[in-house]
């Protein structure tokens, strides 16, 4: 099995996220991966994270098509991966890096129409995902309540609809769409007091029944790698070392994807250390200049984020902003109930799930 870095279906929790993966947008503006040939592997890795991973979307589909006209529609699916495969290394590149690779990946590959088409949606997913910074700063789509995510779920594809044809809405979101609504309308069920357990589990299962194969495969695929990690969390709550929870996942999985989840583990850990040391410098730096004027402090905030972050890398200053947030919410919190003992909690530019996916999509933005 590879990983690759398309998502295992977390459309839902992307929608929940919203407001956390917006805040590293605005400042930088699992599927199996298909078969390629040796030649699209991705030997010279884009950003580090890639390394070992191939291109998601299979763009020989494209070329394909090729034999049915030069006006032939493109394979808006696999489009969308491959430009969501790259756009997860937001936060170790720039947009602006990251839009020239997703383009000479198209022009290397492609025909110069098609190309010319495929970089024509790039700029217009582009400009959704900006939009929909601005979507998330309304009010009334505020709240993490079921009916507050299906707004948000409402209010995105609405805004979508001004950008994209219908053909091109259905061939690079339609999957996602059926994905959320299916989760939305479970979490309805779950969260309806009128219904007892039994009718809840009756109306559950009618979902299962009516459920597409390719959505239920999707679903299937998402809990495989859901109960590798529970086992990797529970073994290592026992005591397990790395290299037992290596031979889990290499037996569950394959060695290579075992390889790639440790390396994940392995960079999460860093960066998590890294923000704790940021934290604890940051808290000291706010109680000597405790009495400063702003401009003093903030000045010598930002030589600290110099100092300890390089520009333009993973963490953004928005990210940073959101690491702060949290850890200034916690703090308050601690001074309330004269606790100073609680866990940090760290939303960093890089937040991925164990696969090296983007925990968001297209349900918010960067």
């Amino acid at each position: 099995m590879r990983l690759s870095r398309t998502r295992v279906s977390l459309g839902l929790l992307g929608l929940a996220l919203m407001a956390a993966g917006l805040v590293i947008w605005q400042d930088q503006a699992t599927e199996m991966a298909p078969v390629v040939d040796a030649a699209e592997r991705t030997n010279s890795a884009f950003v580090r994270s890639m390394q070992d991973t191939v291109p998601d979307g299979d763009l020989r589909s494209l070329q394909g098509r090729q034999q049915h006209g030069p006006t032939a529609p493109l394979a808006y699916p696999e489009l969308k991966r491959l430009f969501d495969y790259y756009l997860s290394a937001v936060g170790e590149q720039s947009i602006e890096a990251i839009t020239q690779q997703i383009s000479s990946e198209l022009e290397r590959r492609l025909p110069a129409n098609q190309a010319r088409e495929a970089k024509r949606l790039l700029a217009l997913y582009l400009e959704f995902k900006r939009e929909l910074v601005a979507l998330e700063q309304k009010p009334e789509l505020a709240g993490s309540g079921v009916q507050a995510i299906r707004r948000r779920l409402m209010a995105m594809q609405d805004l979508r609809s001004g950008f994209f044809s219908a053909q091109e809405t259905q061939g690079m979101f339609g999957f996602d769409d059926a994905y959320d609504m299916d989760a939305v309308a479970r979490l309805e069920i779950s969260q309806n007091p009128n219904l007892s357990d039994a009718q809840k589990k009756e109306q559950l299962t009618a979902l299962d029944d009516a459920m597409p194969a390719a959505l239920r495969n999707e679903r299937d695929a998402s809990r495989v790698v859901v109960r590798i990690e529970q086992m990797a969390q529970a073994m290592r709550a026992k005591g397990a070392n790395d290299d037992e929870v290596y031979r889990m996942r290499a037996k569950e999985l394959d060695p290579q994807a075992a390889s790639r989840l440790a390396e994940v583990d392995r960079e999460e850990q860093a960066w998590k250390s890294r923000i704790a040391i940021y934290l604890n410098e940051r808290s000291r730096l706010l109680q000597a200049h405790a009495d400063a004027p702003d401009s003093t402090r903030q000045l010598a905030l930002t030589q600290l984020q110099q100092s300890q972050f390089t520009p333009g890398g993973a963490a953004s200053p928005g990210g940073l902003r959101a690491v702060e947030a949290v850890e200034d919410r916690q703090r308050l919190i601690a001074t309330m109930h004269g606790c100073c003992c609680c866990d940090i909690l760290y939303v960093g530019a890089r937040d991925r799930n164990r696969t090296g996916t983007p925990l968001m999509q297209e349900s918010g933005g960067f």
